[in-house]
Parts: structure tokens; C-alpha cells; sequence
């Protein structure tokens, strides 16, 4: 990726440490901090949800229409370890455990150069 644009058939993997305090952590990915392909957002204890991920997109500062999932394999203190896969109309999210989850792209786009990482200790991120 010379260009440092995550384009359909490249994936991301991010690693990280979960503080034992936390809330919440984020993982946004889009062309800026307005616009988000898909906003990522494993929550602990905030903002009315309890072991949720909430997932979302935001397109010049406006969220849209929120996913939630009951699925919830993070644990605070500990590692983990997240994938992404970008498809043409959907981002595939591999989590520690379990079945994938999937994400419509809902507008169109041909590449995501914005990574953003928000309450989890970044490890490393690896992008193929």
C-alpha cells in the first residue's frame, strides 16, 4: 500500500491491551475524523450498553443508523486482537473468537486511508 489506502481485498489487524478500567474502546476506520466507513466501538459499560459492540458509520459528522451486537469476547486487562477485511460492499470484522461479523459499506468508496485507535493501548497494526 504505498499510498497508505486500505482498499478492497487488503485487511488490518489491530492489537492492542484493554486497560483494566475501561469503558469503552474505538476503532474508526474512513477518510477523516467526520467520516467513517465503520466505527467500531466494543463498549464495557457506557452510555446506556453493557458488553455491546456497537457498530456505525458517520458521514460529515452525522452518525447513522447504529448496529449493536450481543457477541462480546473482550475482557478488560487483557490483549486483543481484531481483524478487518474490506470488500467491495462490506467490511468482514474478525473478532478474538467467533463467527465473523459484517458491516455494509454505505456509501460508496474505493479506498480508506484513516485508521483511528481510541481507549486500547495500541500493540501493533498490520495491514495486507
Amino acid at each position: 500500500m504505498a499510498d497508505n489506502t486500505f482498499r478492497p481485498g487488503y485487511y488490518i489487524e489491530v492489537e492492542g491491551f484493554i486497560p483494566v478500567d475501561c469503558k469503552a474502546f474505538t476503532i474508526n476506520l474512513g477518510t477523516d475524523d467526520n467520516n467513517y466507513v465503520l466505527h467500531f466501538n466494543p463498549r464495557f459499560d457506557t452510555n446506556g450498553d453493557i458488553r455491546k459492540i456497537v457498530l456505525n458509520t458517520k458521514v460529515d459528522g452525522v452518525w447513522g443508523d447504529g448496529k449493536t451486537e450481543s457477541f462480546f469476547p473482550f475482557q478488560e486487562g487483557s490483549n486483543t486482537k481484531v481483524s478487518f477485511t474490506f470488500e467491495e460492499d462490506k467490511i468482514i470484522i474478525q473478532l478474538p473468537t467467533g463467527n465473523p461479523l459484517s458491516f455494509p459499506v454505505r456509501s460508496p468508496i474505493t479506498g480508506i486511508p484513516y485508521l483511528a485507535v481510541k481507549n486500547l493501548h495500541l500493540k501493533s497494526v498490520i495491514v495486507n
